[in-house]
């Protein structure tokens, strides 16, 4: 997924400036610029059944949906990302003096591979709750049909639950979406030879 550029503090305008011009994209983990790797066809099929799916069940409602491209600013983590898919409720709320990184995410799903599972589920989940808006997280396995959601309750609690039947319904409760895990893993292939 990531690998670590030279050791040098880049600022966050440093990185910006590098990461607009770039052809491949970087994340920024406070002071520290690491280059994304591509996804495999299991990550990227996951990423687009998801996103697509809730795009079509948002449509006309207050939300905006976006995949893999889409910059996101932690500030309190000094932290630029591109979650697998996002959702926004709108108004989009941007990074300040930015019309391409945005802050005000209320739901974030990220496809597990074997290099990024543990960040992903530890320093990252860590990094997207410090985000106000923030309010659900789903972790989907590529290897297996697995889902772990988490959302957020009051008092800053957090709910976890899982899933892994093919025809259980995922009832997100950041936006009023159901979704069923055969939709998620649509077109997977499980027994592809993958090293993700």
């Amino acid at each position: 997924m990531m690998q670590l550029q030279e050791q040098r503090y880049y600022s966050p305008e440093e990185y910006l400036e590098l990461e607009v011009n770039s052809e491949e994209r970087h994340e920024y983990i406070d002071g520290q610029i690491i280059q994304m790797t591509g996804g495999t066809p299991n990550h990227n099929q996951i990423a687009l059944n998801l996103s697509g799916t809730l795009n079509f069940l948002l449509k006309r409602q207050p939300y905006r949906v976006s995949v893999t491209d889409q910059r996101l600013w932690i500030p309190n983590r000094r932290i630029h990302t591109y979650p697998d898919v996002m959702v926004v409720k709108t108004p989009l709320e941007y990074q300040e003096g930015r019309r391409d990184t945005l802050i005000n995410p209320v739901f974030i799903a990220e496809v597990l591979s074997k290099s990024t599972k543990s960040y992903d589920r530890d320093e990252k989940f860590a990094a997207y709750r410090s985000i106000p808006s923030f309010q659900e997280y789903i972790l989907i396995d590529q290897y297996k049909m697995h889902v772990e959601q988490y959302f957020k309750t009051e008092n800053n609690k957090w709910i976890f639950s899982e899933y892994e039947d093919a025809e259980e319904s995922l009832n997100l409760a950041a936006v009023p979406c159901q979704v069923l895990l055969v939709d998620i893993y649509d077109k997977v292939d499980f027994n592809a030879e993958e090293l993700g």
